[in-house]
């Protein structure tokens, strides 16, 4: 691992991102301003405060979204490997959004978009699942033509738009699962359902990747290669991740809402069996009483 640290580093020059010091910097800026100065008025107000579960989310989206923004890996992703670009795409349009959702209060996101506003009722349409699941998926597709793949390693301004636009389309395809304002979110069984769709459309691009005879994307085709990785294999690389583990990511976080709806129906049940008064819970209450005394006739 240190031998191939050291390779990566000596194989692709150290470049400052600017603007993405300027993003991360301003979402730790964000995000303080919320803990220190926000939230006691939002206590106050009679609101939750800030979870420690939620900090975490959030530390994690940060450093997340740093690490696959900056160099060595922007670096890797644009102009040597397809594959690292497939897993960059992964983290900003699955992951990280995701960790975002998690870590932000519901007064947080009522305080930035006023209830019943305008906006606000546009960004319900938008998060509706059959909007939120066309508007990712389309995105995913459009994402993999060879013009706009080759134009976003042309123009620094359209790669970093690029990125916007999947990381906001992974934060409206979360938000039937994950969203801040709970009753956004669907029912757990359908969370399962909406979550294997998404699964599904990546399989085309990821198809036409492992199976294509040429190579798709002609400025990854380099002679100098970094690890040694071929052109083609890095291709079929791409390909097997986004299908492979995109998709075995979601079936993880299927696999983990399934288990707690199911846990909950369980606990729900064993309370309601507790609550239930039968036939032997009666007999046995009148084992434990005593027979009222008989009464006497009154005397004349």
């Amino acid at each position: 691992m240190p031998l191939q640290v050291q390779v990566v580093a000596a194989s692709v020059p150290f470049v400052a991102h600017i603007e993405v010091w300027t993003l991360i910097i301003g979402a730790i800026a964000l995000g303080w301003y919320t803990a220190k100065v926000l939230q006691p008025k939002a206590v106050a107000a009679g609101y939750e405060p800030i979870t420690r579960s939620q900090t975490g989310w959030f530390i994690a989206a940060v450093l997340g979204m740093w690490t696959v923004s900056d160099w060595p890996i922007h670096e890797i992703a644009e102009q040597h490997l397809y594959f690292v670009h497939m897993l960059q795409h992964l983290a900003l349009s699955m992951l990280v959004p995701g960790m975002f959702l998690l870590a932000t209060p519901r007064w947080l996101f009522e305080l930035v978009l006023t209830p019943e506003s305008r906006l606000w009722r546009l960004l319900r349409t938008g998060t509706r699942p059959v909007v939120a699941g066309l508007l990712f998926n389309a995105l995913t597709v459009f994402l993999h033509w060879s013009v706009l793949v080759r134009l976003s390693y042309e123009s620094g301004a359209i790669h970093f738009g690029l990125h916007l636009m999947i990381f906001a389309s992974g934060l409206l395809m979360w938000m039937p699962v994950a969203s801040p304002i709970r009753e956004w979110r669907i029912a757990p069984l359908g969370q399962c359902i909406y979550l294997f769709c998404m699964s599904i459309v990546p399989t085309v691009p990821s198809g036409w990747l492992i199976f294509a005879e040429g190579v798709v994307y002609r400025h990854y085709d380099v002679p100098e290669r970094l690890w040694g990785i071929d052109v083609m294999s890095d291709q079929s690389a791409a390909g097997v991740i986004m299908k492979i583990v995109g998709g075995f990511f979601l079936w993880g976080v299927i696999f983990v809402i399934f288990m707690r709806w199911a846990n909950a129906e369980m606990a729900a049940d064993e309370k309601l069996r507790d609550q239930v008064l039968t036939y032997k819970d009666v007999a046995d209450e009148f084992d434990r009483t005593d027979a009222p005394a008989e009464s006497r006739p009154s005397g004349g």
